[in-house]
């Protein structure tokens, strides 16, 4: 497989390619300073130099098993990761989140309940939210770093994942198969004034507030998946202008899976980061 970690400017409409691996990478996040990116590739976290060219691996201590759901604090500080936990006698399922410092070190963990898949920061960084399977239904969960207690904020039946807060923090968006297609919602911070914001013939993921707050950026399957979010897929890149609704279509190639799960924006809101695939065989 070959893996492009790509950015999108949404001011001129261009794509450019940052690094190219025959390899399987995925999930860019863009560090709030601009000058980096963090993919994860092979259960461990890399930091990409902005200009493509440099790679170095972060360390994260006994978390040797990341999956793509990882992502920084809003002061740039810390990096909240997702590990498939290695748990005696248990097969799957066992993802957890964790916070560490940005550059590497020991895993703290904030969720003691499994599976549990990191999405987003509050902007204070005080809390996250996330997806978690929790009575046989994936549900959308907040959690502060100072407590142990878990709240639920969604409830419907299906698959709710991708939860992201708006840059002011009153709104969490995220992906809901609750209407029986799976398309891009927002609720109050607190889970309450559920809308729907897409309604069309697409499978609709992971909707990433840029951060001035004027547009969401996420992932269209051009064919229904159910509630899956399979890799190597006709995929586009959509974009959201929260000010009139209305929905622009950016680009399009073969991803899923691994191109844009995690938040990835520039921090002048007219880049994000994503990656596409080409498979070898």
């Amino acid at each position: 497989m070959i893996s492009r970690l790509e950015t999108f400017d949404i001011t001129t409409n261009k794509r450019s390619l940052i690094r190219e691996e025959n390899g399987h990478f995925e999930a860019p996040n863009w560090s709030t300073d601009g000058s980096y990116f963090i993919i994860n590739q092979d259960g461990l976290l890399y930091k990409i130099s902005g200009n493509g060219t440099d790679k170095e691996l972060i360390p994260t201590g006994f978390a040797a098993q990341c999956n793509n759901d990882h992502g920084i604090s809003p002061d740039g500080a810390f990096l909240a990761i997702s590990n498939n936990d290695l748990i005696e006698g248990v097969t799957g399922g066992t993802s957890r989140i964790y916070v560490l410092p940005v550059q590497g070190g020991d895993p703290k963990l904030i969720t003691e309940k499994m599976p549990s898949y990191w999405h987003g920061w509050s902007p204070d960084g005080k809390k996250v939210v996330y997806t978690a399977l929790r009575n046989s239904t994936y549900d959308i969960y907040q959690i502060a770093l100072n407590d142990t207690t878990e709240v639920q904020l969604t409830n419907a039946p299906g698959l709710d994942d991708g939860p992201e807060y708006s840059p002011d923090g009153a709104y969490i968006y995220y992906n809901s198969f609750q209407s029986g297609v799976m398309e891009l919602w927002r609720m109050r911070a607190d889970g309450t004034n559920k809308e729907q914001l897409t309604n069309d013939t697409f499978s609709n993921w992971f909707p990433h507030p840029s951060p001035d707050g004027k547009y969401l950026a996420f992932l269209s399957y051009l064919k229904d998946q159910g509630q899956n979010h399979p890799a190597l897929k006709e995929v586009s890149l959509r974009l959201y202008n929260l000010q009139d609704k209305t929905i622009k279509t950016l680009c399009s190639f073969t991803g899923g899976q691994g191109t844009i799960n995690v938040p990835s924006w520039s921090p002048d809101s007219k880049k994000f980061a994503f990656v596409s695939y080409q498979n070898n065989h």
